[in-house]
This record gives C-alpha cells, sequence and structure tokens, in this order.
C-alpha cells in the first residue's frame, strides 16, 4: 500500500511541474520567429536604410547635393566620422538586413518539406526571391564600400571575416542572380511571400522584372571596367527575359500612416520637429538654367524672395543655411505614407539608354530610351506627358553626359542612387563645400571602412585597405574609370 501511494504522489507532483513548465512558456513569442516575419522585417529594414535622411545613418542625398544643411554641417562637408555613419551603415546592412534573410531562409530549410507541387514550387519561389534581396543588398554594399565580408559574413562564430575582392563578389552575385531568375522562371503563376511580401504582395512575375533590372543595372554599372564579366550577355538576357515596363512595376515599399510603421522621411522632417535641411543650389540652379520648373515645384517649396514674390532658392552646398532664406523639401516628401522606391521604371529606361548609347547587349535607340525615362520620371511625380515633351524639346538625347544628367534629376529621393550616377558619370559639377573634410575639390566617392573594424577585426580591414589602393573618401571603386 505505501508503494502504491509513493507512487501516485510521484506521478501527482510530475504533472504538476508539467503545468508550472508550461505556464512558464510564452505562447505569444515563439523560440522560431516564422520565415514570413523574418522577410518581412528585413524588407522594412532595407526599406528604411534607403529612404532615411537621418544623418546617423544615411547622408547620400547630402552626397548627391540634393538637399544641404542648416546649423550642423559636419556631413555636408564630408565629415562621416564624428557620427560613425559608415558604421552604423554598415551595421544595418549585415545585422537587421542580410542576417535576417539568412534566418528566413534557414527556417524555412527547418520546416517540413513541401509534398505537392505547386507547394514546391512556392517554396522555391521564396527562397528565390530571398536571394534576390541579398543580392541587391550585398551589392550595394559593394558600391558603398568596395571589398567587403562576403564569404565568411554572418558567421556567429567567426568575428573575424575576410573582406573579399569587390570583382569577386559581383562575379557571384551574377551567378546567383542567374539561378534565382532561373527558379522564377520555373514557378511563374505559383507565387511566394503573398502579403508578407510589402513590396509586391507575393506576384513572382513582378520579381522576376525586378531580378532582371537588378542584372541590367549590375551590368551597366560595371560597363566600363567589366573585368572579365560579360556584361552583353547581361544585359541581352534581361532584357530577353523581361524588365518593368511602365511605372505600374515600380518596386515600391509602402508606409503606413500611423507610427510605428510611417516613412522615415516623415520621421526625419515632420516628426522629429527639427528643420535640419534645405534645397542646394547645386540642384535648383541647374534646374533652373534647364527650364525646369515643373519638376522643381514638385521637388521643393518656393520661398520669398523680395515681400511681394516667391522663387526657388538653394542654399550654398555646405553652408550653414537659414531654413527660412530657401527652398525646402517639398510636402510630398513629408507625408508619412510617402514609399521607398527600391527600383523604378524610370532607372530601367535610362539603363536601357546608356546601353544603346555605349552599344552593349544588341539594346538600340538611345534617344527613345532617353525620352521615355523623362517621361515617366514625369509622371511618377504627377507631371503629364505634355509636360514632359516640352521639356525634351530643350533638353534632348545628345550623348553620354545628357543621360547622365537627366539620371541625376529623376534620382531625387534616392539619394545612393544620385550619387552613384554621378561617381558613374561625372555629372553635373557639383559644388565644392567650404570645409571639405578630404580638402579642396576633392569629392567622396566610396564610404570609408567602419572605426570599429579598426579594432575588431583589424588586420582584414588593413589587407582590404590596402587591396583597394587606401581606405579614403576618395579612393575610387573598380568601376569607377573615368
Amino acid at each position: 500500500m505505501k508503494k502504491i501511494l509513493f507512487i501516485f504522489l510521484v506521478l501527482i507532483v510530475a504533472a504538476s511541474c508539467t503545468k508550472l513548465e508550461d505556464m512558464n512558456v510564452n505562447t505569444k513569442s515563439p523560440s522560431v520567429v516564422p520565415s514570413e516575419t523574418l522577410f518581412t522585417n528585413a524588407q522594412r529594414n532595407l526599406a528604411d536604410q534607403l529612404a532615411s535622411i537621418n544623418v546617423n545613418t544615411n547622408v547620400f542625398k547630402l552626397f548627391a547635393q540634393y538637399i544641404t544643411e542648416t546649423t550642423y554641417t559636419d556631413e555636408a562637408n564630408y565629415n562621416i566620422i564624428n557620427r560613425n555613419i559608415p558604421q552604423n551603415a554598415f551595421r544595418t546592412m549585415y545585422k537587421d538586413v542580410l542576417m535576417d534573410l539568412k534566418e528566413s531562409a534557414q527556417v524555412m530549410d527547418n520546416e517540413p518539406a513541401p509534398v505537392l507541387n505547386e507547394d514546391k514550387k512556392n517554396f522555391a519561389n521564396r527562397k528565390a526571391i530571398i536571394e534576390i534581396h541579398r543580392i541587391y543588398t550585398y551589392n550595394r554594399l559593394v558600391d558603398m564600400f568596395g571589398n567587403i565580408p562576403y564569404t565568411e559574413a554572418l558567421d556567429i562564430d567567426n568575428v573575424n571575416p575576410v573582406y573579399d575582392d569587390a570583382v569577386t563578389i559581383y562575379k557571384a552575385l551574377f551567378a546567383d542572380l542567374d539561378k534565382a531568375i532561373a527558379t522564377l522562371k520555373e514557378g511563374a503563376g505559383f507565387g511566394s511571400f503573398g502579403s508578407a511580401d510589402i513590396i509586391y504582395g507575393g506576384d513572382d512575375a513582378k520579381w522576376l522584372m525586378f531580378a532582371n533590372g537588378l542584372k541590367l543595372k549590375m551590368a551597366i554599372h560595371i560597363a566600363d571596367a567589366p573585368n572579365g564579366i560579360d556584361v552583353d550577355g547581361a544585359i541581352s538576357s534581361a532584357v530577353a527575359d523581361g524588365l518593368f515596363a511602365s511605372n505600374d512595376d515600380n518596386a515600391l515599399f509602402h508606409y503606413l500612416g500611423a507610427t510605428p510603421n510611417t516613412s522615415p522621411l516623415y520621421m526625419d522632417l515632420v516628426a522629429s520637429g527639427r528643420h535640419d535641411f534645405v534645397a542646394t543650389n547645386t540642384m535648383v540652379d541647374l534646374m533652373l538654367s534647364m527650364d525646369d520648373t515643373v519638376r522643381l515645384a514638385l521637388y521643393y517649396t518656393k520661398v520669398k524672395d523680395t515681400i511681394a514674390s516667391e522663387a526657388f532658392i538653394g542654399g550654398p552646398y555646405g553652408a550653414s543655411n537659414s531654413y527660412p532664406a530657401y527652398s525646402h523639401i517639398s510636402k510630398t516628401l513629408e507625408d508619412p505614407t510617402f514609399p521607398c522606391v527600391l527600383m523604378d521604371y524610370t532607372e530601367i529606361q535610362f539603363y536601357l539608354a546608356e546601353a544603346a548609347d555605349k552599344g552593349l547587349g544588341g539594346v538600340s535607340g538611345a534617344s527613345t530610351y532617353y525620352d521615355e525615362a523623362v517621361k515617366s520620371s514625369f509622371n511618377y511625380w504627377g507631371a503629364s506627358d505634355a509636360d514632359a515633351s516640352a521639356y525634351l524639346a530643350n533638353n534632348p538625347y545628345t550623348d553620354i553626359k545628357s543621360i547622365g544628367v537627366q539620371e541625376w534629376i529623376a534620382f531625387y529621393n534616392r539619394g545612393f542612387f544620385g550619387w552613384t550616377s554621378w561617381r558613374r558619370h561625372d555629372v553635373p559639377t557639383l559644388n565644392d563645400p567650404p570645409e571639405n573634410y578630404n580638402g579642396p575639390g576633392v569629392f567622396p566617392v566610396r564610404y570609408t571602412y567602419p572605426v570599429n573594424e579598426q579594432s575588431l577585426n583589424g588586420a582584414n580591414r588593413a589587407a582590404a585597405a590596402d587591396a583597394i589602393g587606401g581606405d579614403f573618401q576618395y579612393t575610387k571603386l573598380f568601376w569607377d574609370i573615368n
């Protein structure tokens, strides 16, 4: 009897312990984050990094000279060290974008394998779209820094990853992109992430066009220094497989009207209550000289130039500018729902115009693509075809430099792309800031490596710096040979 009673008591205690353990498990906080959640988070973090004008993380609109500063002018004068700006961007891209993408794919791999054919295709499409985001992000990092950690990156057991050669990374990205494109072609119509995909709602056909556009962009960027990469083949295959057909295909990350899901621009320009930026004389003076007043009014506001009249006035780039005295960023960009553009029809048309100008990939008709690019830029900002046609009559395609100027103007609000366009084309002429951190007339063409890499990964960082010709803002990337 005592033995039976003892066994009974043990069972009661065991059951009680199990119940207590159950009570200590937070069922609303699963130990494994769903793949879809990680993917959405990566999209959001990438878009925020692209869209923000917070000087702690993103100063490319300053580098492109679309805006300049009012009170604090370090960044407009190319001092990116005081706020550890490269370090912040580096960390965001690796930790908050690439790591989330990696973990999203890992969660998928640990789930039960799909059985039905349609589920297999959907699974493969999701993996391909994760890969496309990864390639897009690494491409941005290479074009930002040059040589970067790649093959040994994202390994939590390796705190000292080597820096891979930028050309080698480009070659790997092209190869991986071709695989992702092939997967999406095979899985056409089987969908992907659904509503977890904030950009395209899981539309695999849109992502195929995006991937082809990314291939075109990468090929155009290195066209002057291909280093053994088949630029012609990349361009011709991208065109053959299908590119954006209109602004309806634009890759936009859509923000919501309430915090914490509003646009970073809204947070920086409105919610912060700060007045840190005004239009630049670089942009305003050029657009006025080209009679580009329609887009100018969509980009910036007018300010009083006399008691009775208003005008577009840009502040001297890099100077300490009075906020009331100069044009401001337009109210359109202050909308909390204003989307972030990852890729658009306008840039695709400019890339095709450049391909035609240079005789690449079997593309012809540079002036036609140039005109379409300018028209689509006008349309995106709410202007009409008639406005664009009138403008084009006075600003036609002439050569590669005309493409570069129009591309730079159209990339307004896409600072990294505008800065990259200037690095590739060397137009328009930028204004030298009065306290240029790099010295008079020396403009930044890359981010320097993060300061903490010197202490945490010093040997590999030093080797990378030597390999690219020095860790300076003025060290050109391999494709920047003009």
